[in-house]
């Protein structure tokens, strides 16, 4: 018989990592446990396209695997996809952006860790919106950040304003806005995210504005516009994922000031090398026209499920919705069924097999009542979830 001697404890998870979990991954499990099972799941809670990458990337990828070595690139990414990124910017905003304006990344995910990073320390406050995207505030926190929420609820249109900054007291080091938003989908009129961004340089505070939605609008919706438009001083966070159907290639980008591109530089070279190669290569392809005629059909697809999607929700009872401008989700209201988004969000999957975002992901403080349906599937997708939750929904 063997004596083990106490020895030294091993560290456990450290208190950074004791972040709110990002629950809508949790759905995404359970549903795929469900399917393992062979039981019918319909999908409207993934923040994701429905349709493959358009055909030009694709085939670039076929010829890239054949003839490339798909080695290391630059850590900021290839003179190539940089320069087609700042070509779709020039295109789309008449902005003059330089190719070394552009910083590629592996996922916009990567790209908000980067500038984290090079921005911001231990103790500084930065502002985010409420509703929003939860891993903002997990990662700041994570970092040692103190997370302010401003409340941007229905009576605010779900959009910032200046006047909520100024009662801040003494600005923030950073402000993040999302346009058009996740989970709301609303978009922030061109003249109030410029007012955004003239407060930001009149008080020190970096704006880093979310813009991986935009090329996903609806009619009748303000159009979106890019921060630095206004401020070569913002941070701007594009990815191929969203409008280029691209979210499992992990590419994204920012527009970055100069005074921060050799501290971001040296964080990326340290932390992931490169950008994934293959994604870069076929990238390039995601920006010619053939692949925009593409993904504009996709945008008259969402925007037919989202009409779709609201009409239903109408007929049961499901009225009060944030204003769908652009993205592909539906935040609305269900105070009237639960005040437990989350627990009920597991029960309509086990029992109906529909999968929704539960809403305390998106609010800290109203987001048990809330939950967030995506219609980026299938035509077949909404109108069969539509089905299922019928009863569930009709019991209000």
């Amino acid at each position: 018989m063997t004596t083990q001697r106490p020895g030294p404890v091993v560290p456990g998870p450290s208190a950074r990592s004791d972040v709110a979990m990002f629950h809508v991954m949790d759905v995404l499990a359970a549903s795929a446990a469900r399917r393992a099972e062979g039981l019918e799941v319909v999908s409207l809670a993934a923040g994701q396209p429905s349709k493959p990458a358009p055909a030009p990337v694709r085939a670039a990828v076929v010829d890239a695997i054949s003839s490339d070595l798909l080695g290391y690139t630059e850590s900021v990414g290839t003179a190539a996809i940089r320069g087609a990124i700042a070509g779709y910017h020039r295109r789309r905003y008449d902005l003059d952006v330089d190719p070394d304006d552009v910083v590629v990344t592996t996922g916009s995910s990567g790209a908000f860790t980067l500038i984290f990073l090079a921005a911001f320390s231990p103790g500084d406050r930065v502002v985010l919106l409420r509703p929003g995207y939860p891993a903002y505030r997990n990662a700041l926190r994570a970092l040692g950040c103190e997370v302010v929420e401003l409340d941007c609820g229905p009576e605010h249109d779900f959009c910032p304003t200046v006047e909520m900054l100024d009662a801040l007291g003494d600005p923030p080091a950073g402000l993040i806005v999302a346009s058009p938003a996740n989970p709301t989908g609303t978009i922030i009129p061109p003249d109030d995210l410029a007012a955004l961004a003239r407060w930001c340089d009149d008080h020190g505070t970096l704006l880093i504005s979310d813009e991986i939605y935009h090329g996903i609008e609806h009619p009748g919706a303000p159009p979106t516009s890019c921060a630095w438009s206004t401020s070569r001083e913002s941070v701007v966070m594009g990815s191929v994922s969203k409008y280029f159907c691209m979210t499992g290639w992990r590419l994204g980008w920012m527009l970055v000031p100069r005074r921060y591109r050799r501290a971001v530089e040296r964080l990326t070279a340290n932390l992931t090398i490169c950008p994934p190669t293959l994604s870069q290569i076929a990238a390039v392809a995601a920006f010619d026209d053939a692949s925009l005629r593409e993904c504009d059909a996709h945008v008259a697809r969402y925007t037919a499920n989202r009409d779709a999607l609201v009409a239903g929700l109408t007929a049961f009872g499901v009225t009060d919705i944030a204003p769908p401008d652009g993205a592909f989700y539906l935040y609305a209201d269900i105070g009237h069924l639960t005040d437990d988004s989350l627990g009920w969000s597991a029960d309509v999957l086990r029992t109906t097999g529909v999968a929704v975002a539960p809403g305390v992901d998106f609010d800290t403080v109203r987001g048990t009542r809330t939950i967030r349906l995506s219609f980026a599937g299938d035509r077949t997708d909404i109108d069969r979830g539509l089905e299922l939750l019928g009863p569930v929904l009709s019991r209000g």
